[in-house]
């Protein structure tokens, strides 16, 4: 069997890399790994036990925690020591302590096997924020997916209305640009372009539209009838 290639979507927050990769993952029959989830798992169990601000406590956390990502039925869940978290990582205030966390170089590396592990046979749609950069840079395919602040915003809004959380849009904004400084300035593994992705602005284009662009370029790069096939 040909090794089926590993497909990054890099992007900011609100960008619809989630929606997106999950779409694509599924259009190939591949798995979707959202490795920022991992990240906002941490994010919830330090939040749950009152973080100090302390490396030492994420440390403690990386040795006694077990958290597994799962495709089950088209539905991505996140275990957090057995416990569901999949809705409740995806709040805001969740997102933003993720986002922080993430720039720790001990909470990185302990990380950084586990995410390459789950693609290490390929057929992998991975999203995040340094897919592309840092996690898999060998990556055959890589795609950087961003939209202007205002359309990330208003998507998040309704995402959010819809799961019956009280949000507003300003928040939700100045939220974003937050963790824009915050993913773009800091030193570890920043959010960058990789320099050898197509880059999408989805600003203007509808999911399936975005879908279909990513689809065409995988055509080109790996006709399905071959590099797909067992």
């Amino acid at each position: 069997m040909n090794r089926r290639p590993v497909v990054t979507i890099d992007g900011p927050a609100g960008a619809g890399k989630s929606t997106i990769s999950k779409l694509l993952a599924s259009r190939l029959s591949f798995f979707y790994l959202d490795t920022g989830a991992l990240y906002r798992a941490f994010a919830y169990r330090l939040k749950c036990e009152g973080w100090d601000g302390t490396e030492q406590k994420i440390a403690d956390i990386c040795r006694e925690m077990k958290v597994s990502l799962k495709n089950e039925a088209g539905r991505f869940r996140v275990l957090v020591d057995g416990e569901d978290v999949s809705e409740k990582i995806r709040t805001e205030e969740i997102g933003l302590l993720a986002s922080k966390i993430s720039a720790i170089p001990l909470l990185r590396k302990h990380l950084l096997p586990v995410q390459r592990e789950m693609a290490v046979v390929g057929g992998v749609v991975a999203e995040g924020r340094d897919m592309g950069t840092v996690v898999f840079p060998e990556a055959e395919i890589k795609f950087f997916l961003d939209a202007s602040v205002g359309e990330r915003a208003s998507r998040r809004y309704l995402e959010l209305v819809e799961k019956g959380q009280p949000v507003i849009l300003k928040d939700i904004e100045n939220d974003l640009i937050r963790r824009d400084c915050q993913d773009r300035e800091r030193s570890v593994a920043p959010l960058t372009v990789p320099t050898d992705a197509v880059v999408i602005d989805s600003s203007d284009k509808s999911v399936s539209q975005v879908v279909e662009i990513m689809i065409a370029v995988i055509e080109r790069r790996y006709p399905l009838a071959k590099p797909f096939s067992e």
